[in-house]
């Protein structure tokens, strides 16, 4: 029996192992394959909601062209993770550090609505991080403030720990939006070195530090993010189940934050960098197609993480065009970012266009790094719920609004394109119309 037991004591501690392993075998997903060897789906501007048919109308009246490209909505981001296998969420942050800056949205007074209901504003006078598109004049929201939207986050994955790891795209947006001469728009406050740390500071408040992939994480025992990353040094599916990390949208701001945070040293975010320059992790090529595609193939090859995007503006899934978002998924990066996640969520736009990883599943095996044993169907194993009825929305416009250049006149109030569900007529007063590219449709 002496030379028994040692054989079932090895035994029963891989037994314990294999039972707490919430993700699949390790030769299916978990120790034999790493973060940056599966592709997933995410969604763009994931907290957006559209407007109502009057704010609409105003809109029409000061950008046509541009209008209907801000014509789509997301739900609840617990249904974008549980229904629509969503792996990769986009907030715009605004910084609001006394709070209130963005309680009165212009649009409304154009639109003849009145303030904000009074559970809305009394979060938006509360200091803390706003979450919206574009002050003033497309100011929806799914989760109000960025620690709502990483609460909500936390909370379904704290109900599914063994989901690969959702990446957290962050645009911190502060441009000024020249809509109307009076009244203004309001100007954000500027994002600095000294406020980015606000960033970082709600991310810890809502999850605790072995819950964030960081880019110390990556680095490891290397002098830089970017020789860990060329080392192979991110870490397995195994290690990442049930987490989170945080990517930086904006590119002009790498330098600000890398002052707050020197070589990303205790940092949550991953800057948007270069291919070698020393913070450089993830790399953001937003266009898929012709020469890109070769691009990104490579940056995969080398051992970044990229984010690329199916379709935008509502163009591609208007016209049910599928070449983007087919380049986009051949790329191999490692996220593809969609307005549309799962099948029916172009439906009311007349078209059959969604984005979802082939083969049913919530992740698959990188079609360009994935390691040789790789199985697409254990790499996240999260059972998806069905869609709450209405969670698609109703409300959205079948054809593209006509887009006749802005005049020096006056729109007429009611815009000739409504929305199902809407009336159309507001007697609100009008916006006087702009022949400037918006800054606010990305």
């Amino acid at each position: 029996m002496r030379n028994v037991l040692p054989f079932v004591a090895a035994l029963t501690v891989l037994v314990a192992a294999l039972a707490t392993n919430t993700g699949a075998g390790a030769a299916g997903g978990d120790d034999g394959v790493k973060l940056n060897q599966i592709q997933v789906v995410g969604s763009h501007n994931s907290y957006h909601l559209r407007s109502t048919q009057a704010e609409y109308e105003v809109r029409q009246g000061v950008a046509p062209e541009y209008n209907v490209g801000l014509d789509y909505e997301h739900p609840a981001l617990g249904i974008q993770f549980s229904s629509q296998r969503v792996r990769q969420i986009e907030l715009d942050l605004f910084a609001d550090p006394h709070g209130g800056l963005y309680s009165d949205p212009l649009i409304r007074s154009f639109a003849g609505e009145g303030p904000l209901p009074a559970a809305e504003k009394a979060v938006m006078d509360a200091p803390g991080i706003k979450v919206l598109h574009a002050q003033d004049v497309d100011y929806r929201s799914n989760c109000l403030t960025f620690v709502a939207c990483l609460t909500a986050v936390k909370t379904w994955s704290d109900a599914n720990p063994a989901h690969a790891p959702i990446a957290i795209l962050l645009e911190l947006k502060d441009d000024a939006i020249p809509i109307v001469p009076s009244p203004p728009a309001v100007t954000p406050i500027p994002w600095t070195s000294a406020n980015m740390t606000n960033i970082d500071a709600e991310i810890d408040s809502v999850f605790d530090a072995g819950e964030i992939i960081r880019p110390d994480d990556i680095r490891g025992a290397h002098a830089t993010v970017n020789e860990g990353v060329l080392a192979g040094n991110w870490p397995t599916l195994g290690a990442s189940r049930g987490k989170v990390m945080f990517l930086m949208d904006n590119a002009g701001k790498q330098a600000d934050y890398l002052a707050a945070y020197p070589g990303l040293h205790g940092a949550d975010l991953f800057t948007n960098a270069q291919p070698g320059d020393p913070d450089a992790a993830f790399i953001e090529r937003n266009t898929p197609t012709g020469t890109n595609l070769a691009e990104i193939q490579d940056l995969v090859r080398q051992g970044y993480v990229v984010r690329t995007r199916a379709d935008s503006d509502t163009i591609e899934a208007r016209s049910n065009d599928t070449s983007t978002r087919d380049a986009a998924l051949a790329s191999g990066a490692q996220w593809v970012s969609t307005d549309y996640p799962g099948p029916g969520s172009a439906a009311l736009l007349g078209s059959t266009y969604s984005v979802e990883i082939p083969g049913g599943v919530t992740a698959r095996c990188n079609p360009v790094n994935g390691p040789t044993g790789c199985v697409d169907a254990a790499l996240d194993t999260v059972p998806v719920e069905p869609l709450p009825p209405g969670a698609l929305g109703t409300n959205w416009v079948t054809t593209p609004p006509t887009t006749t250049p802005p005049s020096s006149a006056p729109p007429t109030t009611g815009s000739p394109t409504t929305r199902p569900g809407h009336t159309s007529g507001s007697t609100a007063p009008v916006a006087t119309p702009i022949s400037a590219r918006p800054r606010f449709t990305g």
